[in-house]
């Protein structure tokens, strides 16, 4: 479809149990949004309905079939309705084979969609991995659900949060695995996504931090030998390609340097080497108020054919249903999604 001045982007519901709806119901209840894309639900509209109830906003559901019949009026939540959850049986916080059916559903769908071009680009929601293996769907999470219907080969995932951009090598493995995982091939693919994607989002000349694997980046091979087989010769490859590369860099100094501007962007070696200083940053919990004062961070899919962008925390059963769940990675998600299918 041609891209217009705002993009369609549809927006799943997530896992009906978790804080998927609340948040959705919350991003699109401020108006900032609709004046930067159209956007349109995929779920259940029952679901959605109540999400508006729990969330406490001035939203009226719209159940449509089709996009085309979307209106993306702000004050008005248009909802392609699958049908699919008997509320009467849903209970917030509970892993339910319903409700990963459910999650799954709207995640098929909205690909779907994006291959049609009857949207511009997704963005997703929390799903829980538990209830979709209940439903039947063996799927580690949303990215592997993505690859999977999209055909996509070379995939990553990258987690961005204000001027900190960090992709990862390997995500939803053992650390065992992960420690396979690190080859050659592999980390030239994510250094040369990384730099595709920066530029994308408005770095003109990108300057990339290559993790290491181990201490020290195993300081000239006392802890291990991966750097010198397998991560020099990669970054040695995507110099000689004309990107702005460095490394390996010790894990526990790149992450400064990434966020104090030394760096773009950042490769990390496995899934908790590069969530656990975002989340440092973006996610801050208030002792005295016993609240989140700020679950800010974006996850995006790179190397598919559609783009994807997602939150960056989890379903959070804890507060599922009570209201108090913040918005603010999603606000974040759909600016991004915005941002990339302009860009």
């Amino acid at each position: 479809m041609t891209i217009k001045a705002k993009p369609i982007l549809g927006i799943t519901m997530g896992d009906p149990t978790g804080i998927g709806p609340e948040i959705v119901a919350k991003a699109l209840a401020t108006d900032n949004i609709y004046k930067i894309c159209m956007p349109v639900v995929v779920g259940d509209a029952n679901i959605m309905q109540q999400a508006v109830e729990i969330a406490d906003v001035d939203l009226d559901i719209r159940s449509i079939s089709k996009v085309t019949e979307a209106k993306f009026e702000f004050g008005h939540m248009d909802v392609i309705d699958l049908k699919n959850v008997d509320v009467t049986k849903l209970e917030h916080g509970k892993v339910s084979a319903m409700a990963g059916a459910a999650a799954f559903a709207a995640v098929k769908k909205v690909i779907e969609l994006a291959l049609d071009r009857e949207i511009d680009g997704t963005v997703t929601v929390p799903i829980n991995k538990e209830a979709l293996n209940k439903a039947g769907y063996d799927f580690s999470g949303h990215t592997e659900i993505y690859a999977h219907f999209t055909g996509a080969k070379d995939y990553a995932m990258l987690l961005v949060y204000r001027n900190v951009r960090i992709i990862h090598v390997s995500t939803h493995v053992s650390l065992r695995e992960a420690i396979k995982l690190v080859k050659k091939d592999r980390i030239v693919k994510v250094i040369e996504l990384l730099n595709d994607a920066c530029k994308k989002l408005g770095v003109q000349s990108p300057k990339i931090g290559v993790a290491g694997l181990n201490p020290h980046a195993s300081d000239g091979g006392l802890f291990g030998d991966e750097e010198k087989k397998e991560i020099i010769p990669a970054i040695e490859k995507t110099r000689n390609k004309g990107i702005l590369v460095d490394g390996p860099v010790p894990p526990d100094t790149l992450f400064s340097k990434l966020k104090g501007g030394w760096y773009d962007g950042a490769v990390a070696m496995y899934h908790d080497q590069g969530h656990i200083p975002l989340k440092v940053i973006g996610f801050i919990w208030d002792k005295k108020t016993k609240k989140w004062k700020s679950v800010s961070g974006v996850n995006i899919t790179l190397g598919l054919p559609i783009v994807r962008t997602s939150v960056d925390h989890g379903t959070a059963f804890e507060i599922a249903g009570k209201g108090i769940a913040l918005p603010d990675s999603l606000i974040y998600a759909i600016e991004f999604a915005a941002k990339l299918v302009s860009n």
